[in-house]
């Protein structure tokens, strides 16, 4: 499974709501991901530029794009920015990889 991150902000009538009705965000979120076939790692929110994360495993990137379309589909966010994630021995690999590559730079 592909680890993804999301970070997002949701609009003012979203917060207006969650205000007036505070709810659990994470039960639809996990019910999205398992519904796609993935698992929700959490949900936190956060202080700063974004008002949360989300952190979840699905299978490829076809999945994690649909978990963020519907998401935006839904009108209740400003931003959804959606990341791929790496462990250490992907990244390793990638680096190996590129290691055995080569990339002319311009000449003068």
């Amino acid at each position: 499974m592909a680890l993804y991150m999301v970070q997002m902000t949701y609009t003012s009538e979203t917060w207006t709501t969650l205000v007036k009705n505070p709810q659990d965000r994470t039960i639809p979120s996990r019910d999205l991901v398992q519904k796609l076939g993935g698992k929700l790692l959490g949900l936190y929110y956060s202080l700063g530029k974004y008002d949360g994360m989300v952190l979840f495993e699905v299978p490829d990137d076809i999945t994690a794009s649909a978990v963020s379309l519907a998401v935006k589909a839904s009108g209740i966010m400003k931003v959804n920015e959606i990341t791929r994630l790496f462990t250490m021995d992907e990244a390793l690999e990638a680096m190996r990889k590129a290691g055995g590559g080569q990339f002319s730079v311009p000449t003068s």
